[in-house]
């Protein structure tokens, strides 16, 4: 019996007095409010993200070379032999694969930068 009491006080507090009344309108901005800082944060943690990653994922796929060291979607460690339009050839160990661009996960090694951190042969000295 006491919890109904109890109960039946919390509802009697929160029902409105006679007091002033909201201002729909208020209300209505603060719900308006609400949603486009939802959609603007949406957007920051979401959206704007997803495209830069998508602008990286193209610069990074127009950039592919004959000799560099890619790693596809599907794990695949390879080395590429030829940038066709659409696809890539390349090269893992004794296998030739033809795969699309898309699928060229990240480039582990750019031939250029191979080709730069090489240490030159050491020449023998003559004594």
């Amino acid at each position: 019996m006491k919890l109904f009491a109890l109960a039946g006080m919390f509802i009697a507090q929160a029902a409105p007095t006679g007091g002033p009344e909201a201002n729909p309108k208020a209300q209505m901005m603060q719900t308006v409010g609400m949603m486009v800082i939802m959609l603007v944060t949406f957007y920051f943690i979401l959206i704007r993200p997803q495209n830069q990653q998508r602008k990286k994922q193209e610069e990074m796929i127009k950039a592919l070379k004959k000799g560099d060291k890619i790693v596809t979607s599907s794990g695949i460690l390879a080395t590429v032999i030829a940038v066709k339009e659409r696809s890539v050839s390349i090269r893992s160990e004794d296998t030739k694969l033809e795969i699309l661009k898309s699928a060229v996960g990240q480039v582990v090694e750019s031939f250029d930068k191979a080709e730069a951190t090489t240490p030159a042969p050491a020449t023998p000295a003559n004594n």
